[in-house]
């Protein structure tokens, strides 16, 4: 029960307007390194790691809902965290939830 409790909750991590239009920025989130993204006045989450050596997407450049890793240029789509390229790679997905100016994060990976 303890388990099912965490993986459904939300916390705080920043305030809408830490979040600029069309860039993303990194919250610690438990054991993850989430990075969120605002494009289109909507939130997206991802984890902070690209897959193929841990570059930091959150710094990654944002086009459309696609975001490069700024180290080798592997693209991802913010929605589903997956590869452009193939299904061979993809990049574990946040729920985000926005309250009153708060953004609120999943504490784990969407299944």
């Amino acid at each position: 029960m303890r388990e099912e409790l965490e993986q459904n909750q939300f916390v705080p991590v920043a305030r809408v307007s830490d979040v600029p239009e069309g860039q993303g920025r990194a919250f610690n989130v438990g054991r993850y390194e989430v990075a969120v993204f605002r494009i289109a006045g909507a939130f997206h989450a991802l984890e902070n790691a690209c897959p193929h050596q841990g570059g930091p997407l959150a710094e990654g450049a944002v086009e459309g809902m696609l975001v490069t890793c700024p180290w080798h240029a592997w693209c991802f789509d913010v929605r589903s965290g997956k590869m452009t390229l193939g299904d061979f790679a993809s990049v574990p997905r946040f729920e985000v939830r926005v309250r009153d100016d708060l953004l609120l994060l999943a504490c784990n990976p969407a299944p």
